[in-house]
């Protein structure tokens, strides 16, 4: 929004300064200080507006250290996180920007399925919450919105170069439909690969593009649902989530910031995506929202995200991976999400197994979701924490060198 009141400005009153909100960096440094600003000065009234309202969280005693202590801390913390992104998001960036649009979608909606949740067990007295049926329905909705809204809106593609453009071709001197021109495309990045594009068309051993958007569908619904899912899953800790999302959010605004500047993009001889330097704006939102966050979300924890969150943590970052075209490097970039949803998936499918050949269940784990066994390892909550950070940040760190590892 200020975006585009200060290009009226500069245009109509030839305003000093206004020119500093044409940068995507000045922009993008703006929307990540006044996300934490907002969360911590007003995050601080939200939280006792939850205490006021009695919503605390509810503990089932599973016999962890401390996990008793933080009955009643207050829940739905979520709806912080939230706020500070989407108008961080509508202040300073362009509002006519579709991948803005769905990122704002994207988050709202997920949250809004978290809200749900979290109020039925925290206000409703239902144990359950949400019914994971309706958890699911909500994701693939989001799935299929995003999936066909790349697919189908015009401003989503993918630039290409003519072979006979020189590499040293300025290009503001390029003229579109001779020197490039900007493409409908499927294709999307694979990781540590010299020849690190793929085009979702060649996975179809015949030619048929209904089939190619299907399939391309389908995959974008699989990822929404499992980054959201294991963001929830991993939640389970004084700052873990909020944490590791930040972490992630940095490596994200990076792979936006180069895949949305010609310059950057033909130095590392990456794909261009123009328009999606907008994206590195959201990206630091939404980390200022979880570093504004973890001021009171850090051990010992003054509020909990709860589903409201973890949910729409998960479900964004799952879209950004989508839009910047790195959705092949989730299992690294998001490998503490992937290594907690495995631990739970090992812990069922190994009990399962086993009571069926031995009568008698096993567990591969103390308990799963696995920051739970290192707990009953007696291991003091914010090494966990802490340690959890160190290996998403090595892991956001090769995520990142995959720009030039291949």
């Amino acid at each position: 929004m200020l975006y585009h009141l200060f290009e009226y400005l500069e245009q109509s009153y030839n305003l000093s300064g206004a020119g500093l909100f044409q940068y995507i960096s000045f922009r993008a440094l703006m929307a990540a200080l006044f996300s934490v600003l907002f969360a911590t000065i007003l995050g601080k009234r939200i939280i006792l507006l939850l205490q006021k309202q009695q919503i605390g969280e509810t503990v089932r005693d599973l016999g962890l250290q401390g996990q008793m202590e933080k009955r009643g801390t207050p829940t739905m913390g979520g709806v912080i996180i939230i706020g500070a992104v989407v108008l961080s998001a509508i202040l300073f960036a362009r509002l006519d920007n579709i991948y803005i649009i769905l990122l704002i979608t994207s988050i709202l909606w997920t949250g809004a399925i978290g809200f749900v949740d979290d109020y039925l067990k925290v206000l409703k007295k239902d144990k359950e919450g949400l019914r994971g049926k309706f958890k699911i329905f909500g994701q693939v909705g989001l799935g299929v919105i995003v999936g066909v809204t790349l697919l189908m809106n015009e401003g989503v593609v993918i630039r290409e170069f003519s072979e006979d453009v020189s590499k040293d071709t300025p290009i503001s001197e390029m003229v579109k439909g001779q020197d490039y021109q900007d493409v409908k495309s499927l294709k999307t990045t694979i990781p540590f690969m010299k020849n690190n594009e793929m085009d979702y068309h060649s996975l179809i051993p015949f030619e048929n593009e209904t089939v190619s958007n299907i399939l391309y569908v389908l995959v974008v619904i699989f990822i929404i649902t499992a980054v959201s899912n294991g963001a929830n899953i991993t939640d389970g800790l004084d700052g873990l989530a909020a944490g590791t999302s930040g972490i992630i959010g940095v490596s994200l605004a990076a792979f936006a910031y180069v895949s949305g500047n010609f310059i950057f993009a033909d130095y590392l001889d990456i794909m261009y995506i123009p328009n999606t330097g907008e994206v590195a704006i959201f990206c630091f939102a939404l980390v200022g929202a979880c570093v504004g966050f973890l001021w009171y979300n850090t051990y010992p924890a003054q509020v909990f995200m709860g589903d409201t969150g973890s949910l729409s943590l998960g479900g964004v970052i799952a879209v950004l991976a989508i839009i910047l075209r790195k959705e092949l490097l989730i299992p690294v970039l998001c490998g503490v999400f992937l290594i907690e949803n495995l631990s739970v998936l090992i812990q069922v499918g190994y009990f399962k197994y086993t009571k069926k050949k031995y009568g008698e269940g096993r567990r591969v784990f103390l308990m799963a979701p696995l920051h739970h066994h290192y707990q009953k390892k007696n291991i003091p909550e914010p090494k966990i924490v802490s340690r959890f950070w160190i290996i998403g940040i090595l892991l956001a760190i090769l995520t990142v060198a995959t720009l030039k590892i291949r």
